[in-house]
């Protein structure tokens, strides 16, 4: 017995057929399943040069190593393909039960090749794999569609959905695919991957039990952390801009603990650091050139947790989640039941806009949800236009007649509209900021705030410098969830890592400003650690805790039967974001010239607030973080002895350094 179902499904879209493969144990001792499987096989499969949006790309839905184990936060599912608004390798991570679906239908991951003549759903059910007409749920948003094929595959036992909306359908390069009707596999445009295919949904309905080697040593293992994810932080709701304050002091920095982080998350959800954000320095404003002074505490009181438990009509919890920082939310008004907004869109649309109007942000966080679009990227687009139109680079007209003056609400929600639609200006800026410019023909790239294409998310490197780095080390440009400075606090690897840093408990603020060993040392570590529990399933959240009260290591040897140190895990994460990075060189990346936009960099220096006078010295930053992990210090392509080392074989002809 083992946590994994050694089988996958491919399913060919341009000849509606299906193969399953039955993948050998030593392909899960090499990669794990989850991130690592998807890297091996769409490194595999992928021919150099695919097109994103063409037949030769690969989508892949994956689950965990640990899903459906008595583990806990082990309900992650990944969708992955070559992205179409990055060109290079491409992820998006979601929650909600659909990792388990993928393993109850006896597979570890489903992959789609080709493109279907006409659109179509994959029904997973009693007699396997079919693909069925999707004709009638062309054109739904993502919760009609769910709901249709609830009500029609709900008989004996409820799907798991994952379906894309209507900017899928219409290829927006910033489009997502949505699960339990607005969960968001957002980033990386995978959305517009799958509609490319003419693939609507997938409804999958299998019975297969998941049966770990040792459950009983799981549950053993579970208890404490169990325990631990129970606590809630004794803060009331108008302290938290308070706090954010006194974490905003330009000097003096102190060592996140994880754990109360959770407490946090455990009360109010994600929405819980919105105002503590602002005020600290880590939420960005008015596109970046703005501070809380921009944005201030009565405005941002608007969007505060305490405005979000008002309105939250019940918890969230997610699968194998003792946390539950979802929530759903009573009617406004203006929406009828809907998911609370994350944090990542409240701010997008609240500090990064200037508009201090909650019930707006509630309304686009249920449009874009509806439509399966990314809100971090349709955010930084529409601020990116709003900066234009101040600079009057964009004129009235060219605007569909909408003042898109800074907080303007009214036509804040028109242009979501828009965009959703692929109307007028909408068309324009549906495939997120970057080409949007090119579009438009504006040379200012000043307001284009991207890594590689990617807008960036509501976390300042002018702050916090890891996240800078990681935007533009990672195989896929600008991801906010792999690694920063204060992830490596939370994640206290040193507890199982005799190896590892561990950083003092007060410290001077310009320490983490410096390219030094240190930080690479950090860096390198926090992305073997991202790329191992996402390979196992597991929601970052729970990663918080610690390393030393979450058992991710004993969790999978006991859920695999393996007998594997913490730093062999290790060197499998390190193979997995090496070979990840490998799939970008083989495609004709070229990783040096993956930037962050100058202005995210303190490239001029703000002049006041919590960052002034911050800049972040990203070259000499990834030279140490390349040189660490074994990659070309001046290219950033892995090494032909990392590659050996590692046991990924070599690289082909003319992919080395």
């Amino acid at each position: 017995m083992t946590a994994y179902m050694g089988k996958i499904l491919w399913v060919d879209l341009t000849s509606g057929t299906f193969r399953e493969e039955c993948l050998d144990d030593s392909v899960y001792q090499t990669y794990l399943s989850g991130m690592g499987l998807a890297a091996k096989l769409l490194y595999d499969h992928i021919p150099a040069g695919a097109d994103p949006l063409g037949p030769d790309n690969i989508l892949g839905f994956v689950s965990g190593l640990l899903t459906g184990t008595p583990s806990l936060f082990t309900g992650r599912w990944i969708a992955v393909g070559k992205s179409p608004l990055t060109n290079t390798w491409g992820d998006a991570n979601c929650g909600g039960y659909f990792s388990l679906a993928i393993k109850k239908c006896g597979y570890d991951g489903i992959f789609f090749t080709g493109q279907s003549a006409k659109p179509v759903y994959l029904f997973v059910g009693p007699g396997g794999p079919e693909l069925r007409d999707a004709e009638d749920l062309w054109g739904l948003d993502t919760k009609e569609t769910e709901v249709t094929l609830l009500d029609r595959h709900g008989e004996h036992r409820l799907p798991g959905i994952a379906c894309i909306g209507p900017a899928g359908e219409k290829l927006s390069r910033i489009a997502g695919i949505s699960h339990d009707c607005g969960r968001m596999a957002a980033r990386s445009g995978l959305g517009a991957v799958m509609g490319s295919k003419n693939l609507k949904a997938l409804a999958l309905t299998g019975a297969r039990m998941v049966r770990p080697a040792d459950a009983a040593r799981m549950r053993d293992l579970s208890r404490r952390p169990a325990k631990l994810a129970r606590f809630r932080i004794p803060l009331p709701a108008w302290a938290m801009a308070l706090l954010g304050k006194a974490l905003g002091n330009p000097w003096v920095n102190v060592r996140m603990i994880g754990m109360l982080y959770l407490g946090i998350l455990r009360k109010w959800g994600t929405v819980g650091m919105n105002q503590t954000s602002v005020e600290w320095g880590d939420a960005p404003i008015k596109n970046w050139v703005g501070t809380p002074e921009d944005f201030s505490v009565k405005k941002s009181r608007k969007v505060s947790p305490a405005v979000f438990a008002q309105w939250e009509s019940q918890k969230y919890h997610c699968l194998a989640c003792p946390l539950g920082c979802g929530g759903m939310m009573k009617p406004n008004g203006l929406v009828t039941v809907s998911h609370k907004p994350e944090y990542e869109t409240v701010l997008v649309f609240s500090g990064m806009v200037l508009n201090g109007d909650w019930d707006s942000v509630v309304l686009i966080n249920d449009l874009l949800n509806r439509a399966g679009m990314d809100s971090i990227s349709a955010g930084g687009t529409v601020a990116a236009a709003m900066e234009w139109y101040e600079k009057g680079l964009l004129t009235l007209d060219e605007t569909d007649g909408l003042e898109l003056t800074w907080g303007n609400d009214e036509a804040l929600i028109a242009l979501v509209r828009k965009m959703i639609a692929r109307e007028g200006i909408g068309d324009l800026l549906a495939d997120g900021v970057r080409e949007a410019r090119k579009r438009l023909g504006i040379a200012d790239m000043e307001a284009a705030v991207t890594a590689g294409g990617s807008e960036l998310a509501m976390h300042d490197p002018r702050l916090d410098p890891g996240f800078g780095l990681h935007a533009s080390v990672e195989p896929t440009p600008g991801r906010h969830t792999t690694g920063a400075f204060v992830y490596y606090d939370m994640y206290e690897l040193w507890t199982k890592l005799p190896s590892a840093p561990k950083p003092p408990l007060i410290s001077n603020k310009r320490e983490g400003f410096k390219a030094n060993q240190v930080a690479a040392q950090k860096s390198v570590l926090m992305s073997a650690y991202a790329s191992f529990y996402n390979s196992l399933g597991v929601c970052m959240f729970g990663t918080y805790l610690g390393a030393n009260r979450l058992p991710l290591f004993e969790w999978t040897n006991a859920a695999t039967g393996w007998d594997l140190t913490p730093e062999d895990y290790m060197d499998i994460g390190l193979r997995i974001q090496t070979l990840r990075q490998m799939f970008n060189v083989k495609h004709g990346v070229k990783p040096a010239e993956i930037r962050v936009s100058a202005r995210a960099l303190g490239i001029p220096p703000l002049t006041k607030g919590p960052n002034k006078h911050n800049r972040i010295n990203l070259e000499a930053m990834r030279r140490n973080y390349w040189q660490e992990i074994g990659w070309d210090p001046e290219t950033g392509a892995p090494l032909p002895e990392t590659v050996d080392d590692l046991g990924l074989g070599g690289l082909p002809e003319g992919q080395g350094a």
